[in-house]
């Protein structure tokens, strides 16, 4: 329960509104800027470490990697493998290692930090996760050195508590409530105060939920959850008194979007849209017939998402109106995630061994290159992005791009 001095973590904290999460890539093509056919030069905007311009590859010309190392990613951490904080990045694993994102080279690294497969989950410029001693506790680390700069106890009668979301004011846990059996049938979703290390307020989910398969966001007053059972769930960030929830049918469980009023999900053949307030449908947009919508994203101020007939969608978030629809080919793979730098939309793809990171233009979806390792390896591939630098995880093997 203790905390470095405020005015630190005010420092973090503003860092940490300043985060963006993009995608992972191939590496330089050139380092300073010439011009390129056609006589445009692009120097993609920076912030963070390391800035400096990179040339636009020729069509169909993907960059090469401007480093590459091994990581000990177990791929059991779902989406929150990989995230770019400060400069530092930052992949699943033990040893827990923070890297400079313009040279690779490690920063820092301690091991038997947490617990397998944790998400790096970062807010406030915190990276939250649960204790690897197995105690009960939730601790908070600083991603620029991994020293330890937070700590709390959710309570004996919980077990393992495990981080599911956090913003600026609380870090929010899922634990299993102890039986005098010691088992943990029922379980709790809680919130606990980012400075004092207090629990806020603690609330006991339905009987038959399950810890597991829970994908969580904190945006203001609301926190938004999905889960296996293919339930939507909003609760009061103040208070944990539950707004409303409903069975959505089949959907990913795997990420969504909250943009300023709603929460977009991809739901099979559909991306809909429900009120935060009420859980109200407010609008819905179906892909192609056989198809279904993959995880969206939203990048300034653009919802985007892939289909399973590898069609590339833009969207309105307030009104579901498609902004552009690439329908895209077979012989592409389609990416699960994104990350936008400039006027260029990063995707990457699973489960294909001839994917890798994709480079659209955001103004129509049109290819632009594809990044592959060579490994033939068909483990999904990650992003992350901070300032004109790409992060790439596939399996264990981490790159450093240019986002060019």
């Amino acid at each position: 329960m203790i905390r470095d001095n405020a005015s630190r973590r005010q420092v973090m904290k503003l860092a940490g509104k300043g985060l963006g999460l993009a995608l992972l890539g191939a590496g330089v093509w050139g380092c300073t800027p010439e011009e390129e056919p056609g006589g445009t030069t692009r120097e993609p905007g920076g912030g963070g470490k390391g800035e400096g311009s990179f040339t636009t590859p020729p069509p169909n010309t993907a960059p090469e990697a401007l480093w590459q190392g091994t990581t000990t990613n177990t791929s059991l951490s779902g989406n929150h493998a990989l995230t770019v904080v400060g400069g530092i990045v930052l992949v699943s694993g033990d040893p827990l290692v923070g890297r400079d994102i313009a040279t690779g080279k490690e920063v820092w690294s301690r091991k038997d930090v947490t617990t397998p497969g944790a998400g790096m989950l970062i807010g406030g410029g915190t990276l939250y996760l649960a204790s690897a001693e197995y105690d009960g506790n939730v601790v908070g680390l600083d991603p620029a050195t991994g020293k330890e700069t937070w700590r709390s106890h959710l309570g004996t009668e919980y077990s393992q508590p495990r981080p599911i979301a956090a913003d600026d004011d609380h870090v929010y846990v899922l634990a299993g409530i102890l039986d005098k059996d010691f088992r943990t049938p029922d379980n709790v979703i809680a919130a606990i105060d980012t400075t004092s290390g207090k629990v806020v307020w603690r609330e006991q989910r339905d009987h038959g939920t399950e810890q597991t398969g829970v994908t969580a966001k904190a945006a203001g007053r609301h926190l938004v959850y999905t889960d296996f059972r293919e339930n939507l769930t909003v609760r009061d960030t103040s208070t944990g008194q539950q707004t409303w929830t409903k069975k959505i049918g089949r959907s990913n469980n795997l990420d969504f979007v909250v943009h300023e009023d709603l929460v977009v999900i991809a739901n099979g053949r559909r991306l809909r849209a429900f009120g935060l307030a009420d859980g109200k449908e407010r609008w819905s947009l179906a892909t192609e017939e056989f198809s279904r919508f993959n995880d969206p994203a939203l990048l300034d101020g653009v919802l985007y998402a892939s289909d399973t007939v590898h069609g590339l969608w833009a969207v309105e978030p307030a009104t579901g109106k498609k902004v552009w629809h690439n329908k895209g080919s077979l012989d592409v793979a389609y990416p699960w995630r994104f990350a936008k730098v400039g006027d260029t939309l990063y995707g990457a793809t699973e489960f294909d061994d001839n994917g890798g990171i994709h480079a659209f233009d955001a103004a129509d979806g049109k290819l632009r290159w594809t990044y592959n390792d060579g490994t033939k390896d068909i483990q999904k591939w990650y992003l992350a992005s901070e300032g004109n630098r790409l992060v790439a995880l596939h399996a264990k093997r981490l790159t450093g791009l240019p986002a060019v």
